[in-house]
């Protein structure tokens, strides 16, 4: 069985640069914005230029002391506002769409001041705006004299100037005022999974500590108190002793199902001893409609990854159980290059939505977390589909 690739192709693509149409001697809309943009270069070079140059002189001047380095850090977040500004000004004069650069880790994480502080010195995208400010003062008055002459004298031809001027603009905002890289854009996204990754962690040892609490360790109190009793007793009424010993013997019986529950929670032994199989097979005959289990697998993935598919399957077959009033459903896994593909289908009602209430949506932001795709295919009517895609990581040997 196979999924055509299309179907996970999810993530926006990098369309081209939105180039304007080819220049003509007419004055159309795009010229007259990038002359308008053209003319503009100077004041804003010139403020960008004193800003910058201020700012570096001082706090530099003023390293030597306890102000120095915060007020040049200051600065810093102040050029990335700078920078900022000409993304847009590109983006509505020029038609160039510039990605915003990630915002620095610490002041995201909060993590305090110094960190704040050493992530702005050294804070890269700050310091090209800086660069981008000092090139830009003699660019914008050539500019803005260029044009101002051309508007008298260079009439017929402005708009071919006025193209050539304006490319080198967006050559420059392009080298300049870009993110860094991909990997860039790549960290900030992990760390957003990451925040999401412990919150779910976080979660699931709230509902472990709860579980304990509400469940087997109440009992385990309890099951104390009555072996005490029982214990007062046992000389005095050996047969209230026996039967109190009795109903002890039931509670010990029931705590002890209540924590293989919980463990099996956790990771349940029979993935850890006899994989994907076995642990869906199992999760699947508790589902309140026939399930088709198909496990096309020639290796196991690593204990983390299975872990990951087995919490998946399980919760769209509760989901199933709960929502879908089908008569069948199915669960297929197969590998394919580098990833672990799942898919869970059944012929209920359909009509299931990432934010209708049912889980979806947390099932797809935590498979995000771990690189993962999630896609839902339920109309009105049935049928259902979800399939899932995670990475393949090989497992690790076992000594």
């Amino acid at each position: 069985m196979t999924v055509s690739e299309s179907a996970f192709d999810t993530a926006p693509r990098a369309s081209d640069d939105d180039r304007p149409p080819p220049v003509r001697f007419a004055f159309g809309r795009h010229t007259w914005k990038e002359i308008a943009h053209l003319l503009a270069n100077m004041p804003v070079s010139i403020i960008g230029f004193v800003y910058v140059a201020f700012t570096i002189s001082v706090g530099a001047g003023l390293s030597v002391t306890v102000v120095g380095l915060p007020f040049l850090a200051a600065g810093l977040a102040g050029a990335r506002l700078i920078g900022k500004s000409e993304r847009w000004r590109a983006r509505v004069l020029l038609g160039l769409r510039i990605d915003e650069p990630s915002p620095l880790r610490a002041a995201r994480r909060g993590e305090g001041f110094f960190p704040w502080l050493w992530s702005s010195l050294k804070d890269p995208v700050a310091w090209r705006t800086v660069l981008y400010s000092f090139v830009r003062l003699p660019w914008g008055v050539a500019t803005f004299a260029i044009m101002a002459v051309g508007l008298f004298v260079l009439w017929p031809v402005l708009p071919y100037i006025a193209r050539g001027l304006t490319n080198v603009d967006r050559a420059m905002a392009r080298a300049l005022l870009s993110p860094s890289s991909e990997l860039e854009r790549r960290i900030v996204e992990l760390e957003s999974d990451r925040g999401v990754v412990v919150d779910t962690a976080a979660a699931d040892l709230r509902r472990i500590e709860r579980d304990l609490h509400d469940g087997a360790q109440a009992r385990l109190v309890a099951l104390a108190m009555g072996l005490g009793l029982a214990k007062e007793k046992l000389l005095e009424d050996p047969d209230a002793a026996a039967v109190m010993v009795d109903e002890a013997h039931g509670e010990v019986k029931l705590a002890l199902q209540e924590l293989r529950d919980l463990a099996r929670g956790i990771h349940p032994a029979i993935l850890t001893d006899r994989g994907l199989n076995a642990a869906l097979s199992s999760i699947a005959s508790r589902c309140t409609a026939p399930v088709r289990v198909s496990v096309d697998l020639t290796e196991r993935p690593a204990q983390a990854i299975e872990g990951i598919a087995y919490f998946t399957v399980s919760e769209l077959l509760q989901n199933i159980s709960k929502h879908a009033r089908a008569k069948s459903a199915a669960v297929e896994v197969w590998r394919m290059k580098d990833r672990l593909l799942i898919q869970v289908s059944d012929d209920g009602m359909g009509g299931a939505r990432l934010d209708g209430g049912t889980g979806m949506a947390g099932l797809a932001e935590r498979l995000g977390a771990v690189d993962g795709l999630f896609v839902l295919e339920s109309p009105q009517g049935g049928p259902t589909t979800v399939t899932v895609e995670v990475p393949w990581r090989e497992r690790t040997a076992q000594h």
